[in-house]
């Protein structure tokens, strides 16, 4: 068992409460406390310390949202092996989002051979990958600076309604082909949402979502419960500040306070939160600890939290009729309806019998959402023992998962 002191050098990550997206620094680690980011990392960008040293070319570039938020993305045009379907603007284009509290590194954290990004580069695709605003690379705005609390005034709404257009319109402005989209749990909520609005209508090719997080009414941990109920109340007053640092001091007090709840184990964070991951290793967890997790807004993770409470997916909820009123013209926010994605849009859902937050009843009301999606363009698959982290970080997602979602894309060509 580890010692408390590591547990709370640790725990800030599962404040991501149902949402977290790779809270993997708990799982077997005995290195301690958060490590500050490489100064290599936070100098060169992902490109030159995570994809050009294993041999792939790569390309970053800078993506601006209508809003003014300056978005990082890399570019993987090819494979290592030459050939594999053309130049990289003859190839198909994959734009890959990753979740909240992490940003793109976390789809590169294992070896080429077992990571998404590089096995879909050998596999002839040309892939893209978001960073969302307020992550290291995507703190910068045309007019806002990243410590003035304007800079944080946004929840996962924004990301729908400005940081995923962006993006795909970028995408395809230097590629001129419609898109793949892959979506791991907060990246899922936000494609849904997005895509039920119309807002890639004439860019997406299809999706896939792996660990799908929409409806979150089955969360079925005690400490994420708890949290989701502390965000939705006086959070922003217990923080002081908009910014939500997962490596900050106030998030650690916070976490320990939850701790002391009954029925709450924070002895196995990364189980009690994401449920039990089959597949990680050691290495990966503990280079995650070295580059996770990332800032948020504050008020993203209230959103987050509302998702739990409310049952539905709606837009931020202001808390007051008035201000709901100012805001959408009606006392309540209103819902995104994904009953709305056409119907004819391929889609491929990949889901874990063991994930705690997405958790299969609620998978489940995801599908009946899309019960009258054409049969033949909705494919699915169950896989027993994946927990919420398995789909990125897992040895084995290759095999299991990455070459379904391969197979997938290559069925749409």
């Amino acid at each position: 068992m580890a010692p408390p002191e590591l547990l709370f050098s640790l725990a800030p990550l599962s404040l991501l409460l149902a949402l977290v997206v790779e809270p993997h620094g708990t799982y077997g680690s005995t290195t301690g406390s958060f490590r500050v980011n490489d100064g290599a990392l936070e100098v060169n960008g992902i490109c030159a310390t995570s994809v050009n040293i294993h041999g792939y070319k790569c390309q970053e570039h800078k993506v601006e949202t209508e809003d003014g938020y300056v978005l990082s993305m890399q570019r993987i045009p090819e494979g290592r092996v030459e050939g594999n379907g053309g130049a990289g603007n003859k190839k198909q284009p994959i734009l890959i989002q990753h979740g909240v509290l992490v940003d793109g590194m976390a789809w590169l954290l294992n070896s080429p051979q077992e990571n998404l990004p590089m096995i879909l580069a050998d596999k002839g695709f040309d892939v893209w990958i978001a960073n969302t605003r307020g992550t290291r690379f995507c703190r910068k705005h045309v007019s806002l600076d990243s410590g003035q609390p304007e800079f944080w005034n946004w929840s996962w709404d924004e990301l729908v309604s400005f940081d995923l257009p962006a993006v795909f319109d970028f995408v395809f402005n230097q590629t001129q082909q419609k898109i793949h989209y892959i979506g791991h749990s907060l990246g899922t909520l936000i494609g849904l949402a997005s895509f039920s609005e119309g807002h890639q209508a004439d860019t997406l090719k299809s999706a896939a979502f792996l660990s799908p997080i929409a409806y979150l009414s089955h969360m079925n941990t005690a400490l994420g419960t708890v949290a989701a109920k502390a965000f939705v109340g006086k959070i922003t007053t217990w923080f002081g500040v908009a910014e939500f640092n997962p490596k900050g001091q106030q998030a650690s007090v916070f976490l320990k306070s939850l701790c002391n709840y009954p029925g709450v184990d924070c002895y196995d964070l990364l189980t009690a939160i994401t449920g039990k991951n089959c597949c990680l290793n050691f290495s990966t967890v503990d280079l995650f600890i070295k580059n996770e997790p990332q800032s948020t807004a504050t008020k993203n993770m209230v959103h987050l939290a509302q998702t739990v409470r409310d049952g539905v997916i709606a837009k931020y909820n202001y808390g007051r009729p008035d201000y709901n009123q100012m805001h959408y013209g009606a006392s309540k926010p209103p819902v995104y309806n994904i009953s709305n994605i056409p119907r004819d849009l391929p889609i491929f859902i990949s889901y874990g019998g063991q994930d705690a937050l997405s958790d299969v009843q609620d998978v489940q009301l995801l599908l009946d959402s899309l019960k009258f999606h054409d049969a033949n363009k909705l494919m699915t698959q169950f896989i027993k023992d994946y927990a919420h982290a398995d789909f990125v970080m897992g040895t084995d997602a290759k095999d299991i998962v990455y070459n379904q979602v391969v197979q997938f894309f290559q069925n749409q060509q």
